[in-house]
């Protein structure tokens, strides 16, 4: 390894013993008698280290760290001082030269300083080779990141294309029955649709902002569902929580089946209201409440339909935490969803 050194020592002597030792090691040093000179020299020409004497015509080696630092000169610099006052290389150190070694008259001077000075340039080419794979890999995660968010885009599109196909059909067809089917559907088509939206509208990919994401949701909800017949009035209120997709889509479900078993059933004759709340007990967990104040069920009343709709609830709400219950209320019906929240990474 060829190492390119600049010595900056008021010392023509030293420079020259150091430029002929190392020399013999295949490293090359140019030395400067003052910090002008220096500078002028790094301008011109490249170097892997700074070799930098403490004594200097009127000033020190701090002095020159710190206008090296002013200059934005990061290359490796090996303090080099006679005092045995330990105090003056902490204090180099600490002004950034990467290592130091007393100045004696003894042979072990040299092979000391060439030491420090392989060590360093070393470290200092670990450091910039770690700084390069960061980048790397910092470039590649944005890039894989772009690529998931346009894949989003499109599924959300895609998705959003066939809920669209399924209106047509509904509005085509003349079953109550399979209008019904083809509506639930369609609904549970758009939750998903709008939980790949969140994601591509994310700065994180893999995370959604579920109170966004349900504002948004039940809204599209209200639009497949509305009726001329009926005053249905929806609302959301929730809590900044995110969640990883996965989770996210099972709470856009079960919003999906609850409010729409809410529209078809709480209220048969009369418009009314649904309400759709998130909030965050504790670090841990949150809760999720769909609630209207219709006609109730019982509990021990059979599922309608299909029955396809509560096995999804009932499933999706066991993946999220403790499971789907019903509360006990003077009108209507009350659901509740708590959800285990998992705790978000830093690093």
């Amino acid at each position: 390894m060829n190492v390119r050194i600049l010595y900056l020592d008021d010392d023509p002597a030293i420079a020259r013993l150091v430029q002929k030792t190392f020399s013999r090691s295949g490293h090359s040093v140019t030395h400067a008698e003052d910090l002008e000179r220096a500078l002028e020299l790094l301008v011109a020409d490249e170097f892997d280290a700074i070799v930098l004497d403490h004594y200097l015509r009127n000033m020190t080696g701090h002095d020159v760290l710190a206008r090296l630092r002013a200059e934005g000169i990061s290359l490796p610099v090996v303090y080099v001082t006679g005092s045995n006052e330990a105090e003056i290389a902490v204090n180099a150190i600490k002004a950034g030269a990467s290592d130091y070694v007393i100045k004696s008259v003894g042979e072990d001077f040299l092979p000391l300083l060439l030491s420090a000075i392989e060590q360093s340039v070393d470290n200092a080419r670990l450091r910039a080779e770690k700084a390069r794979a960061d980048e790397e890999i910092r470039l590649g995660k944005e890039r894989a990141e772009a690529l998931l968010a346009e894949v989003n885009h499109r599924v959300a599109n895609s998705l959003a294309l066939v809920a669209s196909l399924i209106r047509l059909q509904t509005a085509n067809s003349r079953s109550e029955e399979v209008k019904a089917e083809l509506s639930e559907t369609q609904a549970r088509i758009t939750a998903i649709a709008g939980m790949h939206r969140s994601l591509y509208t994310s700065h994180d990919v893999s995370r959604v902002d579920v109170n966004i994401y349900l504002a948004n949701l039940v809204g599209e909800i209200g639009s497949s569902l509305a009726s001329p017949d009926r005053q249905i009035n929806l609302s959301v209120e929730a809590d900044p929580i995110s969640l990883k997709s996965d989770r996210a889509v099972s709470v856009g479900m079960i919003v999906t089946e609850l409010v729409t078993n809410a529209f078809k059933y709480a209220y048969p004759d009369t418009g009314g209201d649904i309400r759709v709340r998130l909030k965050r007990c504790s670090d841990a967990q949150a809760l999720l409440t769909v609630e209207d104040d219709g006609i109730g069920m019982s509990a021990d009343s059979l599922p309608k339909g299909t029955g396809l709709g509560g096995r999804i609830i009932k499933s999706m709400a066991a993946s999220l935490g403790a499971g789907l219950s019903y509360a006990a209320a003077a009108k209507g019906t009350v659901a509740h969803i708590p959800i285990d929240l998992e705790p978000i990474s830093l690093t």
